[in-house]
């Protein structure tokens, strides 16, 4: 994988105060298949104040090198050369602590749908709560996938013509960085809160929810050859609940003695 300047750490201690974190979200581009709309999706976010950008197994995978994409960046080199690239979704937006999918279809136990009108109450909720939000967005000609929706805390959806409704790929992150920018302006000068306590990232959710998976298997609740209906479920429960990295671990410390008490009966222990 290769690494954003910015790794966690320096994110983390780059924020001055809460109201800083909205300002650092993370706009990730799925399957890209166009050099050409990295570039222009680099070059909108950089318009907008941001230079968070995020490539998940792009079709080239020198695409930050690429002509098209460095004609298209047009002055937003620094943007593209720093982007995070990786072959998974958590390996680009494990630090982000709550993922927004844009998307206009809503999928069977995904995340609820919303419109730009909700962006500033997210930002509000990002700031309060101290969590990176990551705006994802699919390729070009086949959208996300359901795994990654399922993944993602909230579907964004932006209102188009009923007759053509197609937007382009870096359109569509030029908007959403728009909306992000008046979102966050509206609040971006209040004075600082008490300071919150630390959010879990979006890595230390998944990796609470493996966890749970192995310990409901473990103690039979869970079908091995059904669990599609509970774990988006469990993973929209997390979602809602906004964990902090304490409650992270204190979770699966109870996972932890679960398993040891299920195994124990008559386990040969190593």
């Amino acid at each position: 994988m290769v690494k954003e300047r910015n790794d966690v750490n320096d994110f983390i201690q780059g924020a001055d105060d809460a109201a800083d974190v909205p300002a650092q979200a993370l706009f990730v581009l799925v399957g890209t298949s166009r050099a050409g709309n990295v570039g222009a999706a680099a070059r909108a976010i950089k318009t907008m104040g941001f230079r968070h950008l995020g490539l998940v197994a792009p079709r080239f995978a020198d695409v930050r090198e690429q002509p098209e994409a460095l004609a298209m960046a047009s002055g937003a080199d620094d943007v593209l050369r720093q982007a995070r690239q990786g072959d998974r979704l958590d390996q680009v937006a494990g630090d982000c602590g709550l993922l927004v999918a844009l998307s206009a279809r809503v999928r069977d136990f995904g995340p609820p749908l919303q419109g730009p009108q909700w962006l500033p109450e997210l930002a509000r909720t990002a700031a309060e709560q101290g969590r990176r939000v990551g705006f994802v967005f699919g390729s070009e000609r086949y959208g996300l996938d359901n795994e990654t929706v399922w993944r993602c805390d909230a579907l964004l959806n932006l209102p188009t013509s009923a007759e053509y409704g197609s937007l382009n790929l870096a359109q569509a992150v030029q908007i959403v960085a728009w909306e992000w920018r008046k979102a966050v302006g509206a609040f971006g000068h209040a004075a600082p809160g008490p300071a919150p306590e630390a959010p879990a990232t979006h890595a230390e959710v998944e990796g609470l929810l493996e966890h749970v998976q192995q310990t409901l298997l473990a103690l039979g609740y869970l079908d091995p050859q059904a669990p599609r209906r509970l774990l988006p479920r469990l993973s929209r429960l997390a979602s809602r609940a906004a964990l902090t990295r304490q409650e992270v671990q204190i979770l699966r410390g109870i996972c932890h003695a679960a398993l040891k008490q299920a195994r124990m009966p008559g386990a040969d222990e190593d």
